[in-house]
């Protein structure tokens, strides 16, 4: 009872040391101010805070989207759902040779503030980040 007990204070440190959901009121204006210039028309939004930025999650054509913005409003990074397909073959050719036989869960392409883009990939927990040529560079662990 104790392990379980001690497992669920820690994972909630971590959840609200990393992101923490908020309601849109909760969200500085210059934050949803830049965020509605971008995207003008987007409804459904879910806030969060990771650290002292901002990340909203959204649905634009049934594609999953997320963007974190500094506390200014200003665009940090762009994160856009993409098919297995839609990755560079170096980023398929390195998951088939280095997870044979495992599934990529899901795909994102994210372009930074410079506009320089990456690739993530997430299998078995793991998030594999690729450059844009699809080279690996990588991994995060959850």
């Amino acid at each position: 009872m104790k392990k379980l007990t001690l497992t669920l204070i820690a994972g909630m440190i971590t959840t609200f040391t990393f992101a923490q959901k908020l309601k849109e009121n909760q969200v500085p204006n210059p934050v949803k101010k830049a965020f509605k210039k971008q995207y003008p028309t987007t409804k459904g939004m879910k806030w969060e805070k990771e650290k002292s930025n901002y990340e909203v999650e959204f649905e634009i054509k049934e594609v999953d989207y997320s963007v974190l913005m500094d506390p200014s409003g200003n665009i940090l990074e762009t994160e856009k759902e993409i098919t297995v397909d839609a990755l560079p073959t170096a980023t398929k050719e390195y998951v088939s040779k280095n997870y044979a036989g495992q599934k990529i869960k899901e795909a994102a392409e994210i372009t930074d503030a410079k506009k320089i883009v990456t690739y993530e990939v997430e299998i078995n927990g793991k998030d594999l980040i690729f450059d844009s040529k699809g080279n690996y560079i990588k991994t995060v662990e959850d």
